[in-house]
């Protein structure tokens, strides 16, 4: 498991947006990794509880997570569920039964971004894909070069994370990124990884989807 969590989102989540109201997901919320990014509003109507509702993103698979849904959620967005004063309570009782629903990610300010895997190299670029408004997980990621039209499908490694081989000669950067969702809606980030880019750098782009 990688540091952060399996979405491959690191230190990110303890960090805005997310602010570490991040959650595991099993196997259904997960999906293999395209489930990573997802928003889910959730809350709980135990003693403790305070009955109002807090948004988490899945950043992490939980394998061992038993029940037809079951998140893990953190410690912070635990303590949020619970009545002043009865965050320590809830988080001690362990596994509680909560109510859920999908919700649209909401990331004030906040534009899509793109971390470059340290392994990156001229001829492959591999990238985690971070802070979708909306949908928040995606299905499809195609690279589009510079001075080209043409994409490039990327393949899904883990988590949130994509990749391809490149020829830099023929597909040069500055690289446009495309991005669709599991509700097939789509955004291209334009020109976000530069000429010059860096293995371990991330770029922000300038678009969200709405």
């Amino acid at each position: 498991m990688q540091d952060g969590g399996a979405c491959g989102y690191t230190n990110a989540v303890s960090q805005a947006p997310y602010n570490s109201f991040v959650s595991a997901g099993n196997a259904p919320l997960f999906r293999k990794g395209l489930g990573c990014g997802a928003c889910y509003q959730v809350q709980c109507n135990l003693g403790p509880c305070s009955g109002n509702p807090v948004t988490v993103t899945i950043t992490d698979e939980c394998p061992g997570c038993s029940g037809a849904i079951h998140f893990d959620l953190s410690g912070t967005a635990m303590g949020a569920m619970a009545k002043p004063g009865q965050a320590d309570a809830l988080r001690n009782m362990g596994n509680i039964a909560i109510s859920y629903q999908r919700v649209p990610c909401q990331y004030k300010n906040t534009n899509v971004a793109f971390k470059v895997d340290p392994g990156s190299n001229a001829n492959f670029l591999s990238v985690n894909v971070e802070f979708e408004n909306g949908d928040g997980d995606l299905n499809l990621v195609e690279l589009v070069p510079g001075r080209s039209t043409q994409s490039i499908t990327m393949n899904h490694v883990s988590g949130a994370t994509w990749s391809t081989n490149i020829n830099p000669s023929a597909q040069p950067a500055p690289y446009s990124i495309r991005l669709t969702t599991e509700f097939n809606k789509k955004l291209t980030a334009p020109n976000v990884i530069p000429v010059g880019w860096k293995p371990g750098q991330t770029y922000n782009s300038n678009v969200n989807f709405l």
